[in-house]
């Protein structure tokens, strides 16, 4: 697919992690295809961004496994692989994990306020249709036992493995979203009582949910 020509530019005051996320989110839409070669240049004019930014978010992609770099040569959108996917997966479910355990016993009001306004957020967008801001909302929610917890290791690994692990959400979400609102709504309320183990397991079985197809459609191959 050819670079759009036409899409809304990232305000220049914006950090480099927002050129990250919309070159990562549009390589999980398939708005750029696996295999398809991506030219920093092509990318910063789409994005209405220096090169730089451009350069730094693609080698953060490299290293999530979301696109393959060549130095010298080029950079491709790389295919899904189930294999990666779920070890990415089960990576990132032992984080979250380790984060909703802690957090059960140190949950504020407020914190617990930012998921239940995130999970509706995300609901409205799965009433909508829009998978984008499903996703957003769903990484919102997420990202609240993350930031209570304050570890910046693991925030590091997550930001690593997670990128790859947002191709199987999307398709999660496309096919079922009702089921992850309402085990949002039972985080939510697990983690409102203290109970740092039933939030744990369930945290556990959401992200083992995950799966990719070994013989994935047309879209996501």
């Amino acid at each position: 697919m050819p670079i759009p020509r036409q899409a809304p530019g990232v305000d220049r005051r914006l950090l480099r992690d927002d050129v990250f996320r919309r070159l990562r989110d549009a390589i999980v839409d398939c708005t750029f295809q696996p295999g398809e070669q991506l030219k920093d240049t092509d990318l910063a004019e789409w994005l209405g961004v220096s090169r730089t930014p451009v350069r730094e978010a693609l080698l953060r992609l490299a290293a999530s496994g979301l696109v393959i770099a060549k130095p010298g040569r080029s950079t491709t959108v790389s295919a899904i692989d189930p294999k990666a996917v779920r070890d990415a997966r089960d990576v990132v479910a032992a984080m979250h994990v380790l984060a909703v355990r802690e957090m059960a016993g140190n949950v504020s009001e407020a914190d617990l306020d930012r998921m239940r306004e995130a999970n509706r957020r995300f609901a409205e967008a799965l009433n909508a249709g829009d998978l984008a801001a499903a996703m957003d909302a769903d990484e919102d929610f997420h990202r609240v036992p993350v930031t209570v917890l304050g570890n910046d290791a693991l925030v590091s690994v997550l930001d690593q493995f997670g990128p790859v692990v947002r191709r199987a959400e999307r398709l999660r979400f496309a096919a079922d979203g009702q089921s992850s609102l309402e085990r949002h709504d039972q985080l939510i309320a697990l983690l409102a009582s203290g109970d740092g183990e039933g939030a744990s397991d369930l945290t556990f079985n959401t992200w083992h949910t995950l799966s990719v197809d070994d013989n994935p459609s047309p879209e996501q191959s």
